[in-house]
């Protein structure tokens, strides 16, 4: 069956989204634009993740536990995890490898962490937006033993991407899926980046703000309606 996601999602806890990336809103402007599935993928972050979720829970949505990290490589991936818990065990490991930089709300902006009915319930000091002091070496076989799927960020873009720092895509770290950037197209990224051919390609909004979340632009072919075969498609193990 054919499901429409879209991966890769700021709330308004990273500090570059904007402040109507509330649970609430999220959750309906996914549903308006006729999602199946969203993954909440704050920078090295995952407190907003529940009040999503919870706001989710009478509706037909999945909501998938995320993150987007940034490693010593200042390259980012996307960190996909079974439950809450396995993703608040991650960031706890994560957050030991965090660099002593505290967040300045008037430069990078605010990084606000909601409950269910969008309240403001508190604020995360320190700055979410630098990279973690973990080589993905480090965090990549971590992420698997949790149950969860890690694969390379915006492969295509210039900045913030393994390619982009790296050269290529690390071939001993198990990666099934790469990440393109919500313009790219498949065709053209291959013929720039051919050793990309062994991988799965998806595509994903990175929205920050509310109008950027996608609507039915990436689909997955799946057996079943649900978060564990979203999970295995991107493991390559359908």
């Amino acid at each position: 069956m054919k499901l429409f996601c879209d991966l890769h999602i700021h709330s308004a806890l990273s500090p570059c989204g904007d402040m109507d990336m509330t649970p609430n809103n999220i959750v309906n402007m996914a549903l308006l634009k006729g999602l199946d599935a969203i993954a909440i993928t704050d920078h090295n972050a995952v407190a907003n993740i529940p009040a999503v979720t919870e706001c989710a829970s009478k509706t037909p949505l999945i909501v998938i536990p995320g993150m987007e990290l940034e490693t010593s490589e200042e390259a980012h991936f996307i960190c996909l995890f079974p439950d809450f818990p396995a993703a608040q065990q991650f960031h706890q490991w994560l957050s030991g490898h965090f660099l002593p930089v505290d967040n300045r709300p008037e430069i990078f902006g605010e990084q606000v962490i909601f409950n269910a009915q969008d309240e403001i319930v508190g604020h995360e000091p320190h700055l979410l937006v630098t990279a973690a002091s973990c080589s993905v070496y480090e965090a990549a076989p971590l992420v698997c033993s949790l149950g969860g799927v890690i694969y390379p960020a915006h492969v295509d873009k210039e900045s913030y991407s393994v390619i982009s720092n790296l050269g290529f895509v690390p071939p001993d770290l198990g990666f099934q899926t790469v990440e393109l950037s919500r313009r790219a197209d498949p065709a053209q990224t291959l013929a720039r980046f051919a050793h990309l051919a062994p991988y799965r390609m998806i595509t994903a909004s990175d929205a920050h703000y509310l109008w950027d979340i996608y609507e039915q632009e990436c689909c997955l072919e799946l057996p079943e309606r649900s978060k564990e075969a979203i999970l295995h498609y991107l493991k390559g193990m359908d």
